[in-house]
């Protein structure tokens, strides 16, 4: 069984990877976006905005990684929403095939779009004058945070992809995703911020992953802000992923 499911979702992801290929339109406009943002607070806003001995691109640029994540996911609820009124679910399910293989291939391929994405962001950010003094390791750990919170923000997305009545319901539902790294540590020092918005930036998940990241970046060790950072991304995709195989299991039923 386990090998039939696995058969079934590489062929499925060939699909989609094929679709991406075809229209790489999707991630130049996902890319574009957190770049233009983290030229325009690099270049306007940062010189205004006190880090410490901290440059402001290395401060900045977790929290942009996380924004290109939220706006890479919106393409992912749309291209299920498409595959959804299309009818393909239904031609597939007439064939011998993994019911779940077609929902875990768009998952897989919003998880290579998005690690393409964040490479050409840290790139620029590279061109930019960002850089770490953080190893091997830490560069692995930001890496499995972020595939981590790439995978629990997709699963959310699959979430509207099955239940949108339009394309653009489909695709909206990221936008308070994208806002929510504002009110957070991701651009300016929380210490700034008036009480009850500080309070709110200091306790949602952003400013754990986006601290998590930074101090790994920096070569700090890893401490229990990287924990929380984890503990945070792994109940999200518990919680999602569960979700959206009650709903996904209801709608092919």
């Amino acid at each position: 069984m386990t090998r039939h499911f696995l058969a079934d979702t590489t062929v499925m992801l060939g699909r989609s990877l094929r679709h991406i290929a075809r229209s790489p339109d999707t991630i130049i406009t996902t890319t574009i976006m957190p770049i233009a943002m983290m030229l325009l607070f690099v270049y306007v806003f940062g010189g205004a905005i006190d880090t410490g001995p901290v440059a402001y691109v290395d401060y900045l640029l977790p929290g942009i990684l996380l924004i290109t994540v939220a706006s890479g996911i919106a393409y992912t609820a749309f291209r299920l929403f498409l595959d959804m009124q299309s009818g393909i679910f239904e031609r597939f399910q007439s064939m011998p095939v993994a019911r779940s293989s077609v929902l875990w291939a768009h998952v897989l391929t919003s998880l290579v779009a998005n690690l393409i994405s964040l490479a050409v962001v840290v790139l620029v950010a590279a061109l930019m004058g960002f850089r770490s003094p953080a190893g091997l390791p830490a560069w692995l750990a930001v890496a499995g945070l972020l595939v981590l919170f790439t995978l629990a923000l997709t699963w959310l997305a699959v979430i509207p992809g099955l239940t949108a009545k339009s394309a653009d319901g489909a695709g909206a539902f990221s936008y308070p995703l994208v806002f929510l790294p504002f009110v957070s540590s991701a651009f300016v020092p929380t210490a700034t911020m008036p009480g009850p918005v500080r309070a709110f930036a200091e306790h949602q998940p952003v400013t754990a992953i986006v601290n998590a990241i930074r101090d790994l970046l920096a070569g700090h060790p890893a401490g229990p802000g990287v924990w929380s950072a984890v503990g945070w991304c792994a109940g999200l995709l518990v919680a999602t992923y569960a979700l959206a195989m009650v709903i996904y299991r209801r709608k092919i039923a």
